[in-house]
């Protein structure tokens, strides 16, 4: 019984890193960027309008608003538990095959190091188009959505970690 176990374990593990294999931090093109600085240097941090890189997506936030109370309508929408914070984003393929971007895999960051997730229900309100994100982005192509975080009403955020994927390493925007 323990050999079985142990054996599951292992093939879980080796699964997982599997899984992690085909996303990579890598940049496409000669130039360093906000996703990964050229010759192994810490990549910088992007701004709120400056484009930044993750694995095969290159994002760009256009905006960050918070302090919304409900997203959606009258009829169908979402009421914030503390307040929503309301960024839109620029998403598009740099890699060579479709890859989906998922909404969930984006986090928020306060000043003190709290880390929010992301509201996908109310994101789906907040999107006028339910399929901007979810669904496949061929290489070359972009979408451009909002990526909703429900945060208590006296937080402030001071930047976001996108992620091409829930296993990437991510790419720093500040939002301060």
């Amino acid at each position: 019984m323990r050999k079985t176990t142990t054996v599951a374990l292992i093939a879980t593990g080796l699964v997982a890193l599997g899984c992690g294999a085909g996303s990579t931090d890598e940049t496409t093109g000669g130039k360093a960027d906000a996703g990964g600085a050229k010759g192994g240097g810490k990549p910088k941090t992007a701004k709120v309008g400056e484009p930044a890189r993750d694995g095969k997506f290159e994002f760009t936030v256009k905006s960050a608003k918070c302090g919304v109370a409900k997203v959606g309508n009258d009829l169908l929408g979402a009421k914030a538990q503390g307040q929503f914070c309301l960024v839109t984003v620029n998403v598009k393929n740099i890699g060579k095959k479709a890859q989906m971007f998922d909404g969930s895999s984006q986090k928020a960051y306060a000043g003190d190091g709290t880390e929010y997730s992301s509201d996908s229900g109310a994101s789906l309100y907040a999107n006028k188009n339910a399929e901007t994100f979810l669904n496949d982005i061929n290489p070359g192509n972009q979408v451009t959505g909002v990526v909703v975080f429900d945060i208590p009403k006296d937080v402030k955020l001071t930047k976001l970690k996108l992620h091409d994927s829930p296993f990437s390493g991510g790419v720093t925007v500040s939002l301060a």
